[in-house]
């Protein structure tokens, strides 16, 4: 900031506004390169962060974060989204938000040296982004560099070797795989479409740590203008607990767990339909959730069992 006033201070009328737009406008997101037919080559063109190392947003990209999230080799992962200035997302009850047009969904995934200091020597391994454009969304992988500066786009995927020390202090390697254009389809398609998995009203429905302290994030998007169609009664929407929450109701965070990581395949919709095993939030317990439920698809996987889930059964595994 000095530097910037010293400079504001030699120059007159004209070019400090020039200079005064300038730092405005590489402050915002790129609307340009969100909905440019080509995606930019590097990350940074898309203007989504202040410090992109430290995963500082800059003003308009909101952070968020789902309750229970979706598990992806441990990783830690960094949650962002984007609505275009004056537009807002409209509210659904039990699917994902309908999102404007130009809209942008941002994550990235991350491994610390240790994770039992997990915010510490943190390496920056992918940020994924979703794109709204008029014919839907696009889905797009971009892979950071050693230096930790920026990331490329990377449409045919990546594997890299990550090496840290797990929480009991032993020491674990493996490689991770940056997914290609296709595979983002594996997870992200619904009734041929691609679409967004994270941001439902009842994975929001919690009190998220913002840099202003704590706030309910449905009540934050709605006050942020990123929202509409929200009912007054926060409350009296549904909300899965995490399922790391002791305290949580078991049935719930195993049913939490199942509809983040299985239900995008295993739904009516989804491409598991097959299987007749629907894994939801909202499925009634039944054969359909897999509750006295046959193995009709599985064959040998079956194992010779009978029945998915047989309350009160503890029958060994082996």
């Amino acid at each position: 900031m000095r530097q910037l006033s010293l400079a504001v201070e030699r120059l007159g009328g004209a070019a400090v506004a020039l200079l005064l737009y300038c730092c405005a406008a590489a402050a915002a997101p790129s609307d340009t390169a969100i909905m440019a037919d080509k995606p930019p080559k590097l990350l940074s063109e898309f203007g989504f962060f202040s410090d992109a190392r430290a995963q500082v947003p800059t003003e308009g990209v909101v952070p968020f974060e789902p309750h229970t999230a979706l598990f992806s080799d441990g990783a830690l992962k960094f949650r962002f989204v984007y609505v275009p200035e004056g537009e807002a997302a409209r509210y659904v009850a039990d699917e994902a938000f309908v999102f404007p047009v130009g809209s942008a969904l941002i994550k990235s995934f991350a491994f610390p040296a240790d994770f039992r200091t997990p915010y510490e020597k943190v390496r920056l391994i992918e940020t994924r982004v979703m794109l709204l454009h008029e014919d839907g969304w696009q889905s797009w992988a971009y892979l950071w560099n050693e230096e930790q500066s920026d990331a490329e786009i990377k449409i045919a995927g990546a594997k890299v070797d990550v090496a840290t020390i797990d929480e009991s202090g032993e020491p674990v390697s493996f490689t991770y795989s940056v997914p290609n254009k296709n595979q983002c389809k594996g997870c992200h398609q619904l009734a041929g479409e691609i679409v967004p998995l994270g941001p439902k009203a009842r994975n929001l429905n919690f009190e998220f740590q913002y840099d202003d302290g704590p706030a309910n994030q449905l009540e934050r998007w709605r006050e942020a203008g990123l929202l509409e169609g929200l009912p007054e009664d926060i409350a009296a929407i549904d909300a899965v607990p995490d399922w790391r929450d002791e305290s949580a109701d078991l049935n719930a965070r195993a049913r939490a767990w199942l509809d983040v990581n299985c239900a995008h395949c295993h739904r009516r919709e989804g491409p598991a339909s097959n299987s007749g095993l629907y894994l939801t939030w909202g499925e009634a317990i039944g054969p359909a959730l897999g509750v006295h439920k046959r193995p009709v698809a599985a064959g040998r996987g079956s194992g010779g069992r009978l029945f998915d889930i047989a309350p009160g059964s503890r029958m060994a595994l082996s």
